[in-house]
């Protein structure tokens, strides 16, 4: 659709808070609070069914052996560090735990340690989240703000933030940009200069973050309407790619809109990039319109051939995809999914393989949960896990390990690793140009290369929850015992995805890596480079 010409007025404080809360009395927009604790677990894979699903196959699906067991109420949110453990947020409670892979680089026998909880005061569900290029963890906002000690959660979108630095093990709270306070359950990303972008949820603002002096610039100027709902997706030029969801505030509900948006960081504005053709987020159009909608969406990720699959909403039946070619900047209708399925809010990651999977469930919020590969023209079912018979598409999150397994959370305590077949095209993987002969214990270097960042986020779930794995991680495999150990990697040149150009990371060896010849990867999306030989001191 045609750009609205007159400036949306940015609306703020109390006025935003007012309209928010009439939004959401009215059952609009305001997603569920899971509730696992005491939910029945089921034992064997439940493989919901639909038209061409062969259940008699192998399940992909492998639970962790170490479950985290010990986690109040469900983990949330897996985010891959940059020295190849995942830390897990315990849902609603302002712990994080982390998975640190067996001597033989396995997650799935992975063993669990905690580290530091939150600020007091900040236990959010729903929020932003990226790994910032000095490797630490930034989360910021939350659409509930949770009680540890009661289990209870308001909905406040809140403005709250910290950034958790895995060397010191310390998590410091960051202040809102000025004048925020709705972030909420907004979506965030590291732009290729490494500079972290945050969206306001309920406003049309955006902010950039200097990771050093934690201070904030307004940007993104021009944007159609409110970030609420909206997912962002790095493209290979540098840019972002979002959706519009129409949430009315700020603009005239329009139940046929198809808008999407482009913001580029060398001027800071965002401009349209075309109709998605089909409907991608839910109007409620021939359901009860307006009053039905839920403004939701599902996640777009980026596939090796510069494409994004991009996944629907849909209240009133079947939920559409569309894909957006990078290259030339248009939009294709993509292929529906089963009759009745959709994505309202889900996750959504990129395979070794080039495939995108996906889970979707029937209608708003709903279950049982359905998963399909995408492999670029059909969306081919795929059996689910153990909980898919009781989780929503919101549930789940994504994550895509080192190993180029996927890593599947749902607001339980069941952790599942989905293994896909097939393997990646060597043209995807990241070379190694120039490495050290030999390193020490404890030692820093510097490795360059190309594709180090990958070609892809690799994860996507929208406003909610990201767990982007564009950097590079450092893989040191011991030759003689086979153990595998990673390398804290940091300062990257770039963050950009899909780069040919050359790149380079530092990376820090582990004071316990073993000594001896060993064999040095780089490791991006699950993909690893083709190994050098080297000698640790």
């Amino acid at each position: 659709m045609a750009r609205n010409k007159t400036k949306i007025v940015q609306i703020l404080g109390c006025a935003v808070i007012t309209l928010l809360a009439a939004r959401f009395a009215a059952g609009q927009n305001l997603k569920p609070i899971p509730h696992p604790v005491g939910r029945p677990q089921a034992t064997a894979p439940a493989q919901p069914q639909v038209q061409g699903n062969a259940s008699a196959a192998p399940s992909p699906w492998t639970p962790l052996a170490h479950q985290p067991t010990f986690l109040a109420d469900g983990a949330a949110n897996p985010i891959l560090l940059t020295d190849g453990t995942v830390l897990v947020q315990d849902q609603g409670f302002p712990d994080w735990w982390k998975l640190t892979p067996d001597k033989n680089g396995s997650y799935i026998n992975g063993t669990w340690t905690q580290v530091a909880s939150l600020p007091a005061g900040y236990s959010p569900l729903y929020h932003s989240s990226a790994v910032l290029p000095d490797g630490r963890l930034i989360i910021e906002g939350g659409e509930y703000l949770c009680d540890p000690t009661t289990f209870a959660c308001n909905a406040v979108w809140t403005n709250l933030g910290a950034i958790y630095d895995p060397v010191a093990n310390t998590w410091s709270s960051v202040n809102a940009p000025a004048g925020w306070t709705t972030i909420g359950d907004a979506q965030g990303v590291v732009l290729p200069s490494g500079t972290y972008m945050q969206a306001n949820c309920c406003t049309t603002q955006q902010a950039l973050l200097d990771p050093k002096t934690l201070t904030w610039t307004p940007t993104g100027s021009n944007k159609l309407d409110v970030n609420d709902e909206e997912g962002w997706t790095l493209l290979p030029n540098g840019q972002v790619l979002t959706v519009d969801a129409y949430v009315p505030i700020g603009i005239s509900y329009q139940p046929n809109g198809t808008n999407s948006e482009i913001y580029d960081p060398q001027t800071g504005a965002w401009s349209s990039a075309g109709s998605t053709i089909v409907q991608l987020w839910d109007s409620g159009r021939g359901c009860g319109g307006k009053r039905h909608a839920s403004f939701e969406l599902g996640p777009g990720v980026l596939r090796p051939d510069g494409t994004v699959f991009y996944t629907g909403a849909n209240s009133c039946g079947t939920g559409h995809t569309a894909v957006y070619n990078s290259h030339n900047g248009t939009w294709t209708a993509g292929p529906d999914f089963p009759t009745g399925l959709d994505i309202a809010d889900g996750p959504a990651a990129l395979l070794p393989n080039g495939n995108v999977l996906v889970d979707s469930s029937p209608g708003i919020f709903n279950t049982p949960t359905f998963f399909f590969e995408f492999d670029g023209s059909t969306l081919n079912p795929v059996a689910g896990p153990p909980n898919a018979s009781i989780d929503s598409s919101f549930f789940g999150n994504m994550l895509v390990l080192p190993t180029g397994q996927v890593l599947l959370t749902d607001f339980s305590n069941d952790i599942e690793i989905y293994t896909a077949a097939g393997t990646y095209n060597p043209a995807w993987a990241p070379t190694i140009k120039s490495a050290p002969d030999s390193v020490s214990r404890g030692g820093s270097y510097v490795i360059s290369g190309t594709l180090l960042n990958g070609l892809s986020q690799a994860a996507a779930y929208g406003d909610d929850a990201q767990a982007a794995t564009n950097f590079p991680l450092v893989r040191i495999t011991n030759r003689e015992t086979g153990h595998v150990f990673y390398s804290r990697t940091h300062d990257p040149t770039s963050m950009a995805v899909a780069n040919s150009g050359l790149e380079s990371t530092h990376f820090d060896v582990p004071a316990n890596q073993e000594r001896g010849v060993s064999l040095l990867q780089v490791v991006a999306n699950g993909i690893p480079s083709a190994a050098v030989t080297i000698k640790v001191q």
